[in-house]
């Protein structure tokens, strides 16, 4: 990974909610942009120009299922903030605490695009 690269991965993840995303991706495989939405209270431009960010970032990669659009992280992506102590300290900050209880109230119900949930 060159400098540059690795200060554009720094500063995607400069953005509250994009940590926020970042942090529910970690959660799971994959979240369709309407999961996102809901767990995070967003509408779908912010959320979309958050996600864009990301993925020029190179943090995250999507693909299309019907209407929706689903995101990923690029795990070797992450591979230089050691996904692992990021995700540690991700899961002791309050404010993401909520998000946690969100994504679990949120998979507790029928989703938007029709997907069942997966850890």
């Amino acid at each position: 990974m060159s400098l540059d690269a690795l200060a554009q991965t720094f500063k995607a993840l400069s953005e509250p909610l994009r940590l926020r995303i970042v942090h529910l991706l970690m959660q799971r495989n994959s979240l369709c942009v309407c999961d996102l939405m809901s767990i995070l209270d967003q509408g779908q431009s912010t959320i979309s120009r958050h996600l864009n960010y990301l993925k020029q970032a190179g943090l995250v990669h999507h693909w299309r299922e019907g209407t929706w659009m689903h995101y990923a992280l690029v795990p070797e992506a992450l591979v230089p903030l050691q996904a692992g102590a990021l995700q540690q300290c991700l899961q002791q900050l309050p404010e993401l605490a909520a998000d946690q209880e969100a994504l679990a109230a949120y998979e507790s119900t029928p989703r938007q695009c029709g997907r069942t949930a997966s850890a």
